[in-house]
């Protein structure tokens, strides 16, 4: 998740309400071939994950999910506005505690990939197969939505 910055609005943690982070599910057909579905490591732990981040004051969550692939990815293309689903994560605070979090995922079409961006040097990026990808992340919410996701425009 990108850092805290102008326009976030991560709510402040409270028991165990769940809290909604946006996510760009970012994916390619390259040569018409078959679906390569973008992942990048989390800053912290290293896992592979999706490029995701809490709402942003002004953007639609698809809008949100896109910013975010653009930050933690470097990565632009068209983004659907529909989500394709969801799926639930354990956040580790700074302090230690667990927050809940609800992740809504939108599909993102990958039309340029950059060298640099923002967060460039701290996430590595892989593309994968659906299937592939879905066995790399350590959600099994998420490794579902990945290893079903068909390809389909933004």
């Amino acid at each position: 998740m990108s850092s805290q910055g102008r326009g976030r609005r991560r709510p402040a943690v409270s028991g165990a309400q769940r809290l909604t982070q946006y996510a760009a599910l970012a994916w390619r057909r390259p040569g018409g071939g078959a679906v390569e579905i973008l992942l990048i490591t989390s800053r912290e732990t290293r896992r592979w994950v999706i490029p995701k981040g809490w709402p942003i004051k002004g953007l639609k969550p698809h809008q949100a999910a896109a910013r975010e692939a653009w930050e933690e990815a470097g990565v632009e293309g068209r983004a659907g506005a529909r989500k394709i689903g969801s799926f639930d994560y354990d956040k580790r605070l700074s302090g230690g505690q667990l927050q809940p979090v609800r992740v809504e995922v939108y599909p993102l079409q990958v039309l340029q990939e950059y060298d640099d961006w923002p967060e460039a040097h701290q996430r590595e990026r892989r593309w994968a197969s659906a299937a592939e990808a879905g066995s790399l992340v350590d959600e099994p919410g998420l490794a579902q939505l990945l290893g079903a996701f068909p390809g389909r425009d933004a």
